[in-house]
């Protein structure tokens, strides 16, 4: 019993001097401890039995309560030792073989750790043996989570009672992990906007401990409550290390992205990697990987120089062909550009956004194009005739592109031509196209109906500048006038400033809609934060 008795008057040391560094090198969990961790267990198998009493009292008398506690100084509390005894038989039972008794095990050890580290008065000195413990569970889940017939065997008896539904292993540990995160938020040792101090020291530790924990398993949509839980009662991110920052904006720009707020995700990525320093490749790297397909759904494409930089190697082959493609309105080679990097954009969940998301602006450009190619403007001087696209040449132009969707070719040079025997079907006959493969839907012919439905879709967005005269089947163009008789830049606006314009609406809209709520009595009505705001990210005073 000498190693169990030497081993508690050594924490009580520590607890004495108030050494949470120290504490959390001795109180350690996984199978590469030292050799004295499993002669312990061995001691306390042998003397203490799982349903015996006697290892609470040894704890009570080796770790007894101070009466006076100097200043600068600890005493052990009961939560505190509670967590020793329940780590004591931690290291009784602990088989590391059985990965599911060790989950168990390590999860009860982590509740009951937090509950120690909510004392007010010496929780603070848990709190790196509570991040050692956390990242050492996290470790556990991500692999358990790699092993579905482990995970399920975790998730099958494990249900909410009241909701009546069973929790993922991810949600246990997540769960656990945000005990310690509350406790940190909740710390009173310093108010809200002051440098943090106590337990606060440690909110986007634990934060970004269980970001990294929820997106490694794809399950981030549990962190909302933690960000708004951050944006009612957080401290701002600003009086936090660097590491710490630039991690916690990585990831909620990353949930920002997934829930489809890019301009959200290109303000919280574009910070983080500012703060990023550029020695640190592999992080910038992983910032970008997000930061430029949300700047490519807000139509803002990176420049050669960022693409010249060495964290960006590789991603000019991946993002330039979709670019180009999208400025030239060329759906085959837009189709053709998100085949070649199919397996990348997919694993990282890009390929889907781009491939109906950036559609709209391939649609513009094209539109765009077969404007040029068509319109002929008034040739005896100034005219009340407004600018038009003719959405008959509109059928045209696009019914020849689905052709070569569907695999037509070019006719060699002694072709006929009539616009029907300019291109020439393959020798299989037509390809049959998936529903997103088409222009319109799979091997359906573009026609009338379907163009006014697009062009529609673009006036409504901004993306187009004008209205639909549906009698005379054109789209005419506004504001030439006003842009020294521009019609391609009056009809087609920029669309990167048109997405931004439409979000400035949307935030005076809200304004409008709370003080319209307030002068008619409803004090309940929330104010809308800043256009720049961004749930999660407490920037300073309000």
């Amino acid at each position: 019993m000498n190693r169990v008795t030497e081993f508690l008057a050594g924490i009580r040391g520590l607890v004495l001097e108030q050494n949470g560094d120290e504490l959390r090198n001795w109180l350690v969990v996984e199978n590469d401890a030292a050799s004295a961790y499993y002669e312990m267990g061995n001691q306390l198998r042998a003397s203490f039995p799982a349903d015996s009493a006697e290892l609470e009292k040894l704890v009570d008398r080796c770790l007894p309560e101070e009466d006076s506690v100097p200043e600068g100084k600890g005493s052990p509390w009961p939560g505190f030792k509670s967590f020793i005894k329940e780590y004591l038989e931690y290291w009784r039972d602990v088989d590391f073989e059985d990965v599911l008794r060790l989950h168990a095990q390590l999860s009860a050890l982590l509740v009951s750790c937090a509950n120690a580290l909510a004392n007010p008065s010496y929780g603070t000195l848990l709190l790196q043996t509570s991040l050692s413990l956390s990242e050492s569970l996290s470790k556990l889940v991500m692999n358990l989570n790699r092993q579905p017939q482990l995970r399920e065997q975790i998730e099958g008896p494990a249900a909410d009672e009241e909701a009546g539904v069973s929790k993922s292993v991810v949600e246990l540990a997540a769960d656990i992990i945000q005990k310690f995160f509350t406790s940190c938020l909740t710390d009173r040792s310093s108010p809200r906007f002051a440098q943090p101090k106590g337990k606060k020291v440690a909110v986007y530790l634990f934060a970004n401990l269980t970001l990294k924990l929820l997106f490694a398993c794809d399950k981030s949509r549990l962190a909302m409550q933690m960000f708004t839980n951050l944006s009612a009662s957080g401290p701002p991110l600003s009086f936090y290390p660097a590491p710490q920052r630039v991690t916690f904006l990585y990831y909620l720009g990353r949930f920002s992205y997934h829930h489809g707020h890019y301009l959200r995700a290109h303000m919280c990525l574009e910070e983080a990697y500012r703060q990023c320093p550029p020695r640190f490749q592999k992080h910038r790297r992983k910032i970008l990987t997000y930061w430029i397909p949300a700047n490519l759904l807000l139509a803002r494409f990176p420049s050669a120089a960022l693409l010249q930089r060495p964290e960006a190697a590789g991603f000019g082959d991946i993002f330039l062909p979709i670019c180009a493609a999208v400025r030239s309105g060329n759906f085959v080679a837009f189709h053709q550009a998100l085949a070649r990097s199919r397996d990348w954009l997919w694993d990282k969940r890009f390929y889907l956004d781009f491939l109906y998301k950036l559609k709209p602006l391939v649609w513009r450009s094209f539109t765009r194009k077969t404007f040029m190619l068509t319109w002929q403007g008034p040739t005896d001087g100034p005219s009340n005739i407004l600018p038009a696209l003719a959405l008959d040449d509109l059928v045209t132009t696009a019914g020849y592109v689905q052709k070569l969707l569907e695999g037509y070719v070019p006719a060699g040079p002694g072709a006929p031509s009539p616009a029907d025997s300019v291109l020439v079907p393959p020798p299989g006959g037509p390809r049959h196209l998936m529903p997103s493969e088409g222009l319109i839907f799979g091997n359906k012919r573009p026609d009338l109906d379907s163009m006014e439905s697009v062009v529609a879709g673009l006036v409504y967005s901004g993306l187009l500048n004008g209205f639909i005269s549906r009698p005379s089947k054109r789209f005419a163009v506004e504001g030439a006038k006003k842009m020294g008789g521009n019609a391609v830049a009056a009809g087609w606006p920029n669309p990167h400033q048109t997405i931004l314009e439409r979000f400035r609406e949307a935030h005076e809209e809200a304004v409008q809609t709370f003080q319209r709520e307030r002068a008619q009595g409803n004090k309940n009505a929330e104010p809308p934060g800043e256009l720049d705001d961004v749930p999660g990210w407490v920037r300073g005073l309000p």
